[in-house]
């Protein structure tokens, strides 16, 4: 018998994960034509639940005007991660209300080519713990998200939605690497905030001090 020189294509390897746009595009072609529920979403999500929800709601965060709004619904899963659910959970009122489909899937649609960029450089290395590395993920989001949500300056919402949706992205694709780096960035930005709310309480009780 001769021997076949054609090459076989490996078999696809099970662990790896879905990119992150296939996953958005298989809900852009699923999603009902009105509204859809965070009950919907999830229901389609598995394991990944908290990975595309901490992006989605990032993504919606960086908009100026509903920036509270995500950031107060962000709380949610980056707590659940650290109690370390296996999935977020949402209050039931929350959950069933209707949200418009045309608003959500523009969003999703125009986020889907930077997400395939951002795929050329954020892919599966440096292999993680997973379950410590949930809890960790979900410190420094919620952490960020004090940040996104309770700094009362314009335009403070953008570097911390951009982080968390970073982190987001880096813990779906189980990128180890990019997910170091941002997790150093929140790190630094944190020690900034920190930093500037001490000097800002040292300048009122110098102020009130002087004032007396």
């Amino acid at each position: 018998m001769r021997s076949s020189n054609l090459k076989q294509t490996p078999a696809p390897d099970a662990r790896t994960p879905i990119p992150t746009s296939v996953v958005f595009r298989q809900l852009l072609e699923e999603v009902p034509p009105e509204h859809l529920t965070l009950d919907w979403l999830l229901g389609r999500l598995g394991k990944r639940s908290f990975g595309i929800i901490m992006l989605l709601l990032a993504v919606v965060a960086i908009a100026p005007g509903v920036s509270i709004v995500a950031g107060l619904l962000l709380f949610i899963p980056a707590f659940q991660m650290i109690l370390g659910h296996a999935a977020p959970v949402f209050p039931q009122s929350i959950a069933v209300r209707p949200l418009p489909t045309p608003q959500l899937t523009a969003l999703v649609q125009r986020a889907v080519p930077a997400l395939q960029t951002l795929e050329n450089v954020v892919y599966p290395r440096w292999p993680i713990p997973h379950q410590a590395t949930k809890r960790l993920v979900g410190i420094v989001v919620l952490l960020l998200d004090v940040t996104l949500t309770f700094t009362p300056l314009p335009l403070s919402n953008i570097i911390p939605a951009l982080l968390i949706g970073l982190i987001s992205l880096a813990y779906l694709q189980e990128d180890g690497l990019v997910l170091s780096v941002a997790l150093t960035l929140a790190a630094v930005l944190l020690t900034a905030d920190l930093l500037a709310i001490r000097e800002t309480v040292r300048g009122a009780e110098w102020f009130l001090g002087a004032d007396r």
